[in-house]
């Protein structure tokens, strides 16, 4: 009979049955745990390369700050050269157009209006008739009058006449001295009564001619205030009509006082020069000249007025428009003269970038004037010089630039749109009409 044998039994046993924790089971939880470490490697090289690759697009799209000797290529600028020119010097002001002279044409009579001889808006002449008012009350009084003069003059000469013969008579001695007296003070009292009636034909006379409006100076009528038909009298408070010279005309403006000394001295030398400008400051309207100065600084707004006369023969001028003035002062003899836009302000003062041999180049400036989009600059920049108008945010100095001149158009400061094509900077002159 076989004996089994224990040791044999036992390693007959399954490796299940003999491994608590399973051979089986354990070898395949080892090849999991490589699956995954791969999968999580394949995950980070991953996401590495898709952050090294978007933050290469981004250097791409944005290059890295210049500084000082650092620069990932040309810095594209715009340009303008810095020109010698006469530039007209001027002070600007607010003002308002008034009518040189202002008239409300009234009646002197009363009277029934006649006829009317102008136009709404008509332009008229210096003693050109206006309007008719009925004379014929006033010529009935005038011929009233006259008939009473024909009747003190025959008065007068009969008293003449019996003074004659009472002077006679006293030298004969048939009459006494108080009789003569007594008639020639009759002829003296008819003489003053001739008079007086002369005195009220020539004012009946005057009535007549005042039965006829006439212009009192040269200028445009406005709307009528009475019509044909009507009652008119002297008293009447609006008048017929008014009228208002426009040509020429006047115009009021404003300056600081400070420039009050300045302007003085310059009109003891020369008549000075006076532009009107639209409300905009973009259309040259009229130019006239300076007339007067007020007599009297407002100390509420610390300015001083000015009137300037302008023959305005197109009536670009009107009366109450708002307008721009230019009080040309002198003229700046060869000037440097660069775009406003070229012109920066540091810690250091103002200062501009020139370019010379595609480098940048900043250049501290003295600017002697600004006016419109121009400066004159006293020092820092000779003519010729080329200054960049665009582009100076992006600028150190000694920087790698790529020029381009600034927009045919006059805009200082933006560049050309053809960037092949070169031209010169050109810029509105100022006090002169664009």
């Amino acid at each position: 009979m076989a004996i089994s044998n224990p040791s044999q039994d036992s390693g007959s046993q399954s490796p299940t049955e003999l491994n608590p924790l399973g051979n089986e089971s354990g070898q395949p939880k080892k090849k999991r745990g490589w699956v995954w470490f791969l999968i999580i490697m394949v995950l980070v090289g991953g996401g590495y390369f898709y952050y090294k690759s978007s933050d290469s697009g981004e250097s791409k799209a944005a290059p890295a700050p210049r500084g000082r000797g650092f620069s990932l290529g040309p810095v594209s600028v715009a340009v303008a050269p810095a020109i010698k020119e006469n530039v007209p010097y001027y002070l600007s002001g607010l003002g308002s157009v008034t009518p040189f002279n202002t008239v409300t044409v009234k009646s002197r009579v009363d009277g029934q209006l006649q006829k009317v001889h102008f136009k709404e808006g008509q332009f008229v002449h210096e003693g050109e008739l206006l309007a008719e008012i009925d004379p014929r009350p006033y010529q009935v009084a005038l011929e009233q009058m006259q008939g009473q003069l024909f009747r003190d003059q025959a008065q007068l000469n009969n008293a003449r006449v019996d003074y004659s013969r009472y002077d006679q008579l006293h030298k004969e001695g048939v009459v006494a001295q108080q009789q003569v007296d007594t008639q020639n003070a009759m002829v003296g009292q008819l003489e003053g009564a001739v008079r007086a009636d002369q005195a009220q034909i020539d004012n009946e006379k005057l009535q007549l001619v005042y039965c006829k409006i006439t212009a009192p100076l040269s200028g445009r009528v406005g709307l009528r205030l009475v019509d044909q038909g009507n009652m008119i009298r002297a008293t009447d408070p609006n008048g017929l009509v008014v009228i208002t010279q426009v040509q020429p005309i006047a115009t009021l403006f404003t300056l600081p006082e400070d420039s009050l000394q300045e302007v003085i001295r310059h009109m003891k030398n020369e008549q000075l020069a006076v532009e009107a400008y639209s409300r905009d400051d973009q259309t040259k309207l009229a130019t006239g000249k300076l007339v007067t100065i007020d007599n009297q600084i407002d100390p509420t707004t610390g300015t001083v007025r000015l009137k300037a006369v302008f023959d305005n023969h197109d009536l670009s001028l009107w009366p109450n428009q708002f307008v721009n003035i230019r009080l040309m002062l002198t003229v700046r003899k060869d000037a440097i003269v660069i775009p406003l836009a070229a012109i920066q302000r540091g810690t250091q003062g103002t200062y501009v970038y020139t370019v010379k041999n595609g480098h940048a180049r900043l250049q501290p400036v003295k600017v002697d004037l600004t006016q419109g989009n121009i400066s004159l600059i006293a020092s820092g920049v000779a003519e010729g010089d080329q200054v960049v108008v665009d582009g100076q945010d992006r600028l150190q100095d000694g920087s790698a630039v790529e020029a381009h001149s600034s927009s045919p158009n006059g805009a200082a400061g933006v560049p050309n749109a053809d960037s092949g094509q070169r031209n010169p900077a050109k810029r509105k002159q100022p006090g002169k009409q664009s």
